[in-house]
């Protein structure tokens, strides 16, 4: 499928319904309850009993299982679900011949108490994500319970990653990144692997012609208690899907869109059995991330011999993500980027009109007017 068929459908099946960071268990159900009933089903209940959903498409042989906000505060690969599930529905020739070759099992929200309070564990402070092996928690017995009884060939382990990622010499931000978890300590090749590591590379070469030097891969540090690595261990291909950072994208709608094209790309060559012709070695060549980035850095600050990194903090207010800064480090910064740079060289640093940093951590203004930088800060 080429790179132009793959923007357009990506930008013809956006659902405008869902925008921003976060998303409501309400109207998650709204969309949900337009489906019909054998198409739906709800698979257990959350530790503070919310319902765990399940949409199911398709009548092929092929069976994939997708889910996301297995950490309640990442959305992004949510919204491409969405967005991928308008594109199966409708009458495009790719849809139809995906469903006819796959039977789809979604769950769009894992942890919906998570989701609920924009947090990354569950309502008990677990990491589902490192429960796989106890399945201490009644979500990871809800995940389990499906992935047994459905047996999957393949599994797309859908996630959002922070903006620090950045990838390549001289980095960019990590857009997208993938992952052929490891199935053993001494995180060997084999056909399980060898799958997911190939369709990798297929999605790789469409997005590398869209965001080119963009896309990182994972580090693949072997954790059995990690779901990825459970499911790869048992033999079934799983590729780990997170959305990064795009230029200027903090509620991330343009890496949504690339998390959708992966999406179609993905199970087009799984349809066709094309993802077969790809090269599994050039995973290797795929360049891993690394924590190179902060959303803003102050350069040369007079005075202080520093430069000052500031990070953006996820904040829920109104049913709404506030990205708040909080001063993070300073220091000798060289070694990193900032996705927006401030050279304040020449220009009197005034952080509260104060001296002493330490206590310092949230910033509420950042102003350059002539001579001075000011800072508005609060102590921590």
């Amino acid at each position: 499928m080429e790179e132009e068929r793959l923007l357009d459908l990506a930008v013809q099946y956006k659902n405008e319904s869902f925008l921003g960071r976060y998303i409501p268990l309400e109207d998650l159900e709204k969309f949900i309850a337009d489906f019909p009933s054998t198409q739906k089903s709800v698979l257990g209940e959350s530790v503070l009993g919310l319902p765990i959903h399940q949409l199911n498409f398709g009548e092929g042989s092929i069976k994939v299982l997708m889910w996301s906000q297995m950490h309640g505060n990442e959305t992004t690969t949510t919204k491409a679900l969405i967005d991928f599930i308008g594109f199966l529905q409708s009458d495009s020739a790719e849809a139809k011949e995906i469903l006819s070759k796959i039977s789809f099992r979604f769950i769009l929200m894992l942890n919906p108490d998570g989701a609920k309070k924009y947090t990354r564990k569950n309502a008990n402070d677990v990491d589902l994500n490192r429960d796989a092996q106890r399945c201490s928690q009644p979500e990871s017995k809800v995940f389990k319970k499906l992935y047994t009884e459905f047996q999957p060939d393949y599994c797309f382990n859908l996630h959002d990653q922070r903006t620090l990622f950045g990838v390549g010499e001289p980095a960019k931000p990590a857009t997208v990144s993938f992952l052929a978890p490891a199935f053993n300590e001494d995180r060997d090749v084999d056909e399980s692997r060898i799958t997911a590591m190939q369709l990798i590379v297929y999605m790789n070469i469409s997005l590398q012609k869209i965001i080119p030097n963009q896309v990182g891969r994972y580090d693949d540090g072997f954790n059995l208690n990690c779901v990825g690595d459970t499911l790869q261990n048992l033999g079934i291909p799983t590729v780990l899907f997170e959305a990064g950072h795009f230029k200027g994208d903090y509620n991330r709608e343009e890496t949504r869109k690339l998390i959708l094209i992966a999406l179609i790309k993905s199970t087009w060559g799984l349809s066709t059995k094309t993802y077969k012709n790809t090269d599994y070695q050039e995973y290797f060549k795929i360049p891993e991330n690394k924590k190179c980035f902060y959303d803003v850095i102050l350069r040369n600050a007079e005075k202080r011999d520093a430069d000052l990194a500031i990070q953006y903090k996820e904040t829920l207010i109104d049913n709404k993500i506030s990205f708040v800064p909080f001063l993070e480090t300073l220091g000798n910064l060289e070694a990193y980027m900032g996705h927006q740079e401030m050279d304040v060289s020449g220009k009197k640093l005034l952080l509260n009109r104060q001296e002493n940093l330490s206590e310092i951590a949230e910033i509420q203004e950042i102003s350059l007017d002539g001579k001075e930088c000011l800072v508005n800060l609060t102590k921590a």
